[in-house]
């Protein structure tokens, strides 16, 4: 699922026709980290050729209406072009990005919450509602504070007539920008890392049941401001996409969206640059050995001229989106492994048709992995493994490769070693 939207999204106008006029803008801050004002027109024709990607691909779409400088008459005649041209391409409209930082260069940080948000939102979403009777909405967007959800939640019984809000969002990057010595490999794998994910998941999952929504985590990735060359762009960052989603999946999130894109659209996004891209010309890099990598460096599909290339995080997302369709079972496999000393997480999924898959990713630098699997003695069958592997953490290459040979249990049990630094997949049919 293609999610459009980020901060350059808030500098957008909707352009119909080629002759309309943009319109008057609000001013504005300029603050670092953030968007400069540069605003540029969505055109009929931009949306109409995303139609035609959404249709080739398969894809649906989570479309972005801009909230920080938009009015509702213009979002909501924006939509309605929209709702038309994607048709069931179009997932459900996201209004409003990141809005819990509005207070730093689009609102009055005195005035500005929650409360303030969804008071513009409402504004909005009925406007939109009008145009589009059947639309479907995310909210609220935030990057990082999920207290807004919380709050959200608490306020929705007093909204009169509400939209149809069917998910709430969030983003999350680990950590940032890459100058950051935090955003490193190993801090990345970490266990307290995923503990901190699972905090936030438990704040997000309560608020969306006290609405009878889901959420998902529509923008996020390694490192924010762009990703860090040798932690975003390598097969660290696999192993982490995959743990990532997976914890999630078992949170009942929706989806995942990791940010990509290319790298001019996202560094003007986030500034004008990519502090990756200064930290390896800082290290002496040649423009040669910078092109090299993948802009941002943390995108899931790099672009190199006409070429397009999955990149680690991707391989990692494949990985897990093998158990898309499936019922992940209810068990702290992770805890078990983790007491043993390795830094390892496991999942257990039950597919559709009947067979049990077990995910296990390694994310140890040195200790291999001893796994019995139990599924009684009763149980019989026969073991097929796939694997998420790279020459090292640091390689800029991943790689998913089925094992020619089927292994099959023995009075219910099935042993594998899971070597460090690798993820694997043991379904039995």
């Amino acid at each position: 699922m293609l999610r459009l939207g980020g901060n350059t999204s808030e500098f957008e106008w909707w352009r119909p026709t080629p002759d309309a006029k943009e319109p008057e803008h609000p001013q504005t801050r300029e603050v670092v980290g953030e968007p400069k004002a540069l605003y540029y027109p969505v055109t009929a024709e931009a949306v109409r050729n995303l139609a035609a990607f959404l249709r080739a691909t398969g894809w649906t779409c989570l479309y972005g209406i801009g909230m920080g400088t938009n009015t509702p008459d213009h979002a909501a005649a924006e939509a309605e072009f929209v709702a038309k041209t994607l048709g069931d391409r179009l997932q459900y409209f996201q209004i409003g990005n990141e809005v819990d930082l509005f207070s730093h260069h689009l609102r009055d940080p005195k005035t500005w919450n929650a409360k303030a948000y969804l008071d513009e939102w409402l504004a909005i979403a009925r406007e939109v509602a009008k145009a589009v009777p059947e639309a479907r909405f995310g909210m609220p967007d935030v990057a990082g504070d999920v207290g807004w959800l919380t709050e959200i939640a608490q306020m929705w019984p007093s909204v009169q007539d509400p939209p149809h809000v069917t998910t709430l969002t969030h983003h999350y990057y680990f950590g940032g920008p890459a100058t950051n010595p935090e955003v490193s490999i190993p801090n990345l794998l970490k266990p307290a890392t995923m503990a901190r994910v699972q905090r936030t998941a438990d704040t997000a999952t309560a608020a969306a049941d006290k609405m009878g929504v889901r959420v998902r985590m529509t923008e996020g990735n390694t490192c924010y401001r762009g990703g860090k060359p040798g932690v975003s762009d390598v097969f660290a960052a696999a192993l982490w996409s995959a743990d990532y989603s997976l914890l999630l999946a078992s949170n009942n999130y929706s989806g995942v969206n990791l940010h990509g894109g290319t790298g001019k659209s996202v560094a003007n996004s986030v500034g004008g640059f990519l502090p990756g891209d200064v930290m390896l010309k800082d290290a002496g890099a040649t423009p040669e050995q910078i092109a090299s990598r993948p802009h941002p460096f943390y995108t899931p599909i790099a672009t190199f001229g006409d070429e397009y290339k999955l990149e680690p995080v991707a391989f990692g997302l494949k990985f897990a989106g093998s158990l898309c369709g499936s019922k992940l079972v209810k068990a702290d496999l992770t805890g078990e492994i983790q007491a043993t000393g390795v830094d390892a997480t496991a999942y257990a999924a039950k597919l559709q048709g009947g067979a049990t898959a077990v995910v296990v990713l390694n994310k140890d630098a040195e200790r291999d992995l001893e796994v019995t699997l139990d599924f009684g003695a009763g149980r019989s069958g026969v073991v097929e493994i796939k694997t998420l592997r790279a020459p090292a953490l640091n390689a800029r290459e991943a790689h998913l490769t089925r094992d020619a040979k089927r292994g099959s249990l023995k009075q219910g049990r099935h042993a594998v070693m899971v070597p460090h630094a690798s993820g694997m997949r043991m379904t039995v049919l």
